[in-house]
């Protein structure tokens, strides 16, 4: 379960009502306590957002390999296949040296690829050039000099004129940020 920011202040709130009527006078330690917990929670959770109408991406603090393993067990955990990775920062070092371009852009960068038979059938039946979404990709990576500091994202998809591909669409961003979610 993810809590966002609104829960976050919701569940502060009744906290602080009843502490007002007393409930709470003699758990003031504890009171403190949960408030941290629920804030560090959601900061990990629900971390800083990267959007534009063509990507989203979250901004997660930790190492790259814990989050890498993550997302491993967040994507086959839903029963998906993990088709293959492509390793971005491993090919943009190795061929920069060939173009004489050096800088490193990615500390790690990789591109998850995935399929889901459900979601691709659903998607593929409501129109069959929606062949053109797959595979579903997650991209991983973490920059130079911010080693502790891990984006996970997607591409988004576009806006499709059939109800079912709009529903099948739906149905693979939520995948996406379920993935995304339970990988952090």
């Amino acid at each position: 379960m993810v809590i966002n920011e609104d829960k976050l202040w919701y569940i502060i709130f009744i906290i602080y009502y009843c502490r007002n009527f007393n409930m709470f006078k003699k758990f003031n330690v504890y009171l403190v306590v949960l408030i941290a917990f629920l804030f560090s929670y959601v900061v990990r959770a629900a971390d800083i957002k990267l959007e534009t109408k063509e990507y989203k991406f979250y901004k997660i603090k930790g190492s790259y390999d814990d989050v890498r393993v993550d997302l491993d067990y967040a994507i086959t955990g839903l029963g998906i296949k993990v088709n293959g990775v492509s390793h971005i920062a491993t090919m943009l070092e190795r061929t920069g040296k060939d173009i004489g371009r050096t800088k490193k852009m990615y500390d790690h960068a990789e591109a998850i690829q995935f399929c889901s038979a459900t979601l691709s059938r659903n998607m593929m039946e409501a129109d069959p050039m929606n062949i053109s979404f797959c595979p579903y990709i997650i991209y991983i990576f973490s920059f130079p000099k911010e080693k502790k500091t891990i984006y996970l994202g997607y591409r988004k998809l576009p806006e499709l004129s059939s109800a079912a591909s709009k529903k099948a669409v739906a149905a693979i961003i939520k995948t996406y940020e379920d993935i995304i979610a339970d990988a952090q």
